[in-house]
């Protein structure tokens, strides 16, 4: 079958390709062996609420596609080419990447003589989607003594200090020591941001005057925590949009002197990225993740944004583990990434 919507259409691959400076604007779940099964939607809602939060947040996406998915198939029309070629401006309205929306596509036009409405083809586009979302490469980590370290980076406003206030809260709620390093030292306030989250979650932080050496703070960081008996260290990194080059090279640095102290730390590279930025969180994503091999993944604001198919086209794209979603301001709305809550919130 010849594809006409992607004759039709092949300049939207111009709107995937993002310059590098337009980028910097302001998850481990196993594959089953068998086809996926959607739990009931009554029995996710009772997991504290975050399934009604996080359906909130993704009802822009949702409506692309759910409402509009219904909407192809009205006056009883089969799939043929035209309407793949409206599923095709559909999935990419959510931001699904290019990419990422040839791969459901293909996957739909397979089954096309299976799917006679918009049941069938939701149905569809959820399993295929699972299977993309679980697609990302484990990245194996063992420590064998000391905290365990993650490195947070990312660009300045996509969240990344509350991220890590978020995270300092989460893991002493589960009765871990932490520590957090505050190596972000060259803007204004981070420090003392940092130090707000730090006091809401009962942390320790380990900081110094502003224009530090970020290198150094990170290292201090790690000797506090193996002096202390800490479980898990944070250690918080600049994110300046206007020296690109520097800022890598700098985290490098970071990365080094971490490594210097504790020879496997750090034992994780979280990169936090802003939803609402669609494909330049992708654009960043690549960026960082060629610069220092990022292991993982936090998405912040997910809320409100009709483009939460940015989630799919970062995990089938990069194969980088999405661990953690974010969909609001409160410590209970930084969650770990569930794949499978998180397509049927999609729909």
């Amino acid at each position: 079958m010849a594809f006409t919507w992607f004759k039709k259409n092949k300049d939207i691959k111009k709107r995937e390709t993002v310059p590098v400076e337009e980028a910097f604007q302001p998850q481990n779940r196993p594959q089953e062996d068998t086809s996926p099964v959607f739990p009931k939607e009554e029995d996710q809602e009772k997991s504290n609420g975050f399934m009604n939060r996080l359906k909130k947040g993704l009802s822009k996406t949702q409506k692309v596609l759910s409402t509009d998915i219904n909407e192809l198939f009205a006056g009883n029309r089969k799939i043929d080419d035209e309407l793949l070629e409206e599923l095709e401006e559909l999935l990419i309205t959510s931001d699904m990447g290019v990419r990422t929306t040839m791969d459901l596509i293909q996957s739909i036009s397979k089954k096309s003589s299976e799917i006679s409405g918009a049941d069938q083809l939701k149905q569809a586009l959820k399993e295929k989607i699972l299977t993309l979302l679980n697609s990302e490469k484990p990245y194996p980590q063992k420590i064998t003594a000391g905290p365990r370290v993650i490195m947070i980076i990312g660009v300045n406003g996509v969240g990344k200090t509350t991220t890590i206030g978020k995270l300092a809260a989460k893991f002493v709620a589960s009765g871990e020591k932490v520590i957090i390093a505050a190596a972000d030292t060259f803007r204004a306030a981070a420090i003392e941001q940092l130090a707000i989250w730090a006091q809401r979650a009962g942390v320790e932080i380990v900081k110094h005057k502003e224009m530090s050496d970020p290198a150094a703070v990170a290292y201090d960081g790690i000797e506090a925590a193996l002096a202390r008996g800490a479980d898990v260290v944070l250690v918080d990194t600049a994110g300046r949009l206007h020296t690109r080059k520097n800022l890598m090279e700098e985290l490098k640095k970071i990365k080094r002197a971490i490594s210097k102290k504790l020879p496997e730390a750090p034992h994780e590279i979280l990169l936090v990225l802003d939803a609402t930025t669609g494909q330049n969180a992708l654009s960043q994503a690549e960026l960082f993740h060629n610069a220092l091999d990022v292991t993982g993944i936090a998405l912040t604001k997910l809320d409100g944004t009709a483009k939460g198919g940015i989630v799919v086209s970062i995990c089938s794209t990069l194969e980088i583990p999405l661990k953690y979603i974010g969909i609001g301001e409160k410590i209970e709305d930084l969650q770990e990434f569930d794949s499978v809550r998180f397509v049927n919130a999609l729909f």
